[in-house]
């Protein structure tokens, strides 16, 4: 879909889809051919230059954090210390104290090749991997056979394990995208990390708004990133019965079908999306034009393990949650951005949890799901569906693509083309892989 805000939003606004046949991996061992990558990108070219060297140690879903992170200060007009550079003494637009951080992170994959290269050092003598090897019990026994010193563990008669470089685990730390972010910007204040799923973004989005409102920071970065696109992504997506099997497709439109009963099921992506989250008064106050108000969040959990076909309890907890918050009627909705991953079963359950909240109302409501613009990029997705959110609001237009006629049993129609909407609050909502449900409420900031 390309870098950037403005490029997810044109390219959601036409109903373009960026899926297409992998190329980075080799997919031949696996079910699913199509995803969503995101092409030509480093983070180098998004952070400063004394921070380049820093990049060494983040895995695909930190950079991610990181450049969306960057376009946000950038988008909200702010001077942090990322921005001011290593030796300016400019001053911040916030004291970094008042600056908070709450990202959503996956379980992030190590790099194949690189583990690899530290596994085979700790092959037995079957020629499979022995885990004494691996951690160096075996150091002592290796040496008696050899009959000398530095009987071969791994490389130099090392533990395997040390041969991976010295910082490999701050590479795959899930918190290392909130870290490498506050470092950047300077943002000393309340920081968290979620690891929920698809919910992680919206979790992080209710968490920065409690620590505003209790008085704990002026500001948030708030949002998620992910990469599925590496072996262990696809094979626990796999795994998890969640990927359509694309060997001989290479349409996207006709394997991934948000809430259609017919969909193949839904595809991989990567990306995130990051927002800046400030108080109303302390926004004010810097000549700042919010493009949306977050007004309302909600939570909830479901029993991952139910086989019930009624609506999800702990998605309705959330939804309901989000719009008592927000003191906000489900007839005052005007637009839904849910998951609707195109797992048929999964979809179902979202449009009849939607259905019980919204009831006949819901098949006139525009319902867009951005799965097949980008695909499932788990802990980043409802920070992307945040970003389109706000930009639906902002611009009071329905992208193309959204579908009218969502019901528990149909997947509704696609509009053609943009349609001009008048969109005073959108509800942002999404289940999760381990259960987790958020929601949040934005509204049209004039």
């Amino acid at each position: 879909m390309g870098v950037g805000a403005a490029s997810l939003w044109e390219g959601v606004l036409a109903g373009r889809s960026s899926i297409r046949p992998t190329t980075r991996l080799d997919t031949s061992g696996f079910g699913c051919r199509l995803a969503a990558q995101v092409e030509s990108f480093s983070a180098r070219d998004f952070v400063p230059k004394h921070y380049r060297k820093a990049v060494k140690v983040m895995a695909r879903d930190i950079e991610l954090a990181v450049a969306a992170a960057k376009e946000a200060v950038e988008s909200a007009g702010l001077t942090t210390r990322g921005s001011l550079g290593e030796d300016s003494q400019g001053s911040t637009t916030y004291r970094s104290d008042r600056m908070g951080c709450q990202i959503g992170a996956g379980l992030i994959a190590a790099e194949t090749d690189e583990l690899t290269a530290a596994l085979a050092t700790a092959r037995g003598s079957d020629g499979n991997l022995d885990l004494d090897r691996w951690g160096g019990a075996g150091r002592d026994a290796a040496e008696n056979e050899s009959g000398a010193e530095g009987g071969r563990i791994g490389e130099g008669g090392s533990a395997g394990m040390e041969n991976l470089t010295p910082l490999w685990l701050l590479k795959y730390l899930p918190n290392m995208l909130a870290c490498h972010v506050t470092i950047i910007h300077g943002a000393e204040g309340p920081s968290n990390t979620i690891t929920c799923a698809h919910a992680s973004g919206l979790l992080s989005l209710g968490e920065s708004m409690r620590v505003i409102q209790r008085g704990a920071a002026d500001l948030c970065f708030s949002g998620g990133a992910e990469s599925k696109l590496n072996y262990m992504g696809l094979l626990r997506m796999e795994l998890a019965g969640r990927l359509a099997e694309t060997r001989d497709a290479i349409d996207p439109d006709a394997v991934l079908r948000p809430f259609a009963p017919d969909s193949r099921g839904s595809l991989p992506g990567e990306g995130g999306g990051i927002l800046i989250l400030e108080a109303d008064e302390t926004a004010r106050g810097r000549g700042a034009a919010p493009l949306a108000r977050l007004v309302g969040f909600g939570g909830g959990h479901s029993d991952v393990w139910s086989s019930a076909e009624g609506p999800d309890e702990g998605y309705l907890t959330a939804i309901e949650g989000a719009l008592e918050d927000a003191r906000t009627a489900p007839a005052e909705i005007d637009m839904i951005v849910p998951l609707g991953c195109g797992v048929p079963k999964i979809d179902r359950t979202e449009a009849v949890s939607l259905e019980r909240v919204f009831g006949t109302r819901l098949a006139s409501i525009p319902v867009l799901s951005i799965v097949p613009a980008v695909g499932d990029c788990m802990a980043g997705m409802s920070g992307l569906q945040s970003v389109v959110g706000v930009r639906c609001v902002q611009h009071q237009v329905v992208p193309a693509g959204a579908l009218v006629g969502v019901s528990a049993g149909a997947a509704g129609r696609a509009i053609g083309s943009p349609r001009p909407t008048a969109i005073r609050n959108l509800l942002v909502c999404t289940p999760a892989l381990g259960g987790q449900n958020a929601a949040i409420v934005l509204r049209r900031s004039a």
